[in-house]
């Protein structure tokens, strides 16, 4: 069934309380809230009237076998689901016929008796980070036995962790996507606020560490490929990520990439703090941005993506600056000082004239990325414009030649399913290649077990 979310305020002695609800896999503790979206209190439902499966509705369904397959699909659960004890019984006898809908009240009912919605569903293990709002841990479902990633935000601090919070989930419950991180789940409490995501062994900026800062050029092109995916699939719907960067880049052993953290996706302005604390990179902030514009759309995420591109393929970040002025200089410095004939506008900028810049002139970026090939070159010189309007979007990037080699297959996927052919089962097998010693590699040749890298000979 489709999913919705509803986000409802009670007012409990001068605090506001914010109670979650999705149908699939994302419940709140307090199963009072009135099938219709408003509190049982406002729909004058008593408030007793709901407690669980077995007091919503007494009926034996007709006696008809209920399979877990058969609760899976009408609950929308993973297929891997561990009901408790008793379950299929209770739900079969209380559920409405399979032919009729089912009411929200009864969903989250039900959803909170199986564990949705409930801290001790969840078993923390490891700390993964921490900041002045959240903490990030990871952790094990009781309900399935897998990893998760339990984002812990704190709601005593006022200041930016709700907004962003919900910012975040409400985006995310619409994103269904291979290549963007799946919400499984929202705990609620008076103190905490509790995200639950499937769990990412790493990020790309941890993946390109452990490579030595040198990967192969087959795996950045599987990455670059799967970040353009999930960013097309956002920009279809009008949302922008906004904070792209390798630490937002999750990876599974799998080699399956996908986008995460949306906590400033879509806001009316890039800030420069998150609700962790932590200073936003300018690393992979467009011109356009660091110049002042707030009347960005899906191109201010293009730019990241060209930054990234040029990070993953020469080991290093393109414009590491400390800070705007620093960043804007790097910038000009290696694709030349805008002019009128670049930039339409520039030259009228009140921010662009403070600065003074020197006149530099565009270098190659071939030279700066000698692994890189013409189409990759192409491509990264479409994603680094410095008018936004000119950079190339992200339904356009995938389909560029520099990735025709992945084949035609990758270009007719649905949403919802993963590159599954032989290109992310040779990823593993592709270790650091040390090119110190040797020219760039001409071309790659590759099979589910054995990598064939061909160097031009120099004598």
């Amino acid at each position: 069934s489709k999913e919705k979310t509803y986000i409802h305020t009670h007012t409990h002695t001068h605090t506001n309380t914010l109670i979650w609800y999705t149908h699939r896999c994302i419940v709140h503790e307090n199963v009072k809230m009135g099938s219709d979206g408003e509190s049982d209190q406002a729909s004058g439902t008593s408030s007793d009237e709901v407690q669980s499966p077995v007091r919503v509705r007494m009926r034996n369904n007709h006696h008809r076998r209920i399979s877990n397959e058969d609760i899976n699909k009408r609950l929308s659960l993973p297929a891997d689901i561990r009901l408790p004890e008793g379950y299929l019984e209770k739900f079969a006898m209380n559920s409405p016929p399979f032919d009729k809908p089912m009411s929200r009240r009864l969903r989250r009912a039900s959803l909170s008796e199986i564990g949705f919605g409930k801290l001790e569903t969840y078993i923390k293990l490891d700390k993964l980070g921490e900041g002045t709002y959240a903490t990030v841990f990871k952790g094990r479902s009781k309900l399935t036995d897998n990893l998760v990633a339990l984002k812990e935000i704190r709601l005593e601090h006022e200041e930016g962790a709700p907004c962003t919070a919900i910012r975040e989930v409400s985006l995310l419950k619409d994103l269904k996507h291979a290549n963007i991180v799946t919400l499984h789940d929202i705990i609620h409490t008076d103190k905490c606020l509790t995200l639950v995501f499937e769990y990412l062994e790493k990020d790309l900026k941890q993946y390109m560490d452990d490579c030595g800062s040198i990967m192969s050029v087959h795996n950045v092109k599987i990455f670059l490929f799967q970040l353009l995916r999930g960013l097309a699939y956002c920009h279809r719907r009008k949302v922008l990520h906004r904070d792209l960067k390798p630490q937002n880049l999750l990876i599974n052993e799998k080699g399956e990439l996908k986008l995460a953290d949306f906590g400033l996706a879509r806001a009316k302005s890039v800030p420069t703090k998150t609700y962790s604390n932590e200073v936003v990179t300018l690393w992979y902030r467009p011109p356009d941005v660091l110049l002042g514009s707030t009347e960005y759309s899906t191109p201010i995420d293009m730019w990241g993506v060209g930054c990234i591109f040029y990070e993953m393929i020469t080991g290093r970040p393109l414009f590491p600056g400390s800070t705007v002025e620093d960043e804007l200089h790097l910038i000009f410095r290696i694709l030349g000082t805008p002019t009128e004939e670049t930039w339409p506008g520039i030259t009228t900028s009140e921010e662009f004239k403070t600065y003074n810049f020197p006149q530099y002139h565009a270098e190659p970026l071939v030279n700066h990325a000698p692994r890189i090939d013409n189409d990759g070159h192409d491509l990264l010189s479409m994603l680094l414009q410095f008018e936004a309007k000119k950079r190339t979007s992200a339904e356009d990037a995938i389909r560029h030649s520099y990735f025709r080699s992945l084949g035609e297959q990758v270009q007719t996927l649905a949403d919802s399913e993963y590159i599954q052919s032989d290109w992310l089962n040779t990823i593993m097998l592709q270790k650091r290649i040390d090119f110190t010693t040797y020219p760039p590699p001409l071309f790659f040749s590759l099979s589910r077990s054995s990598l064939v890298v061909v160097f031009q000979a120099t004598l």
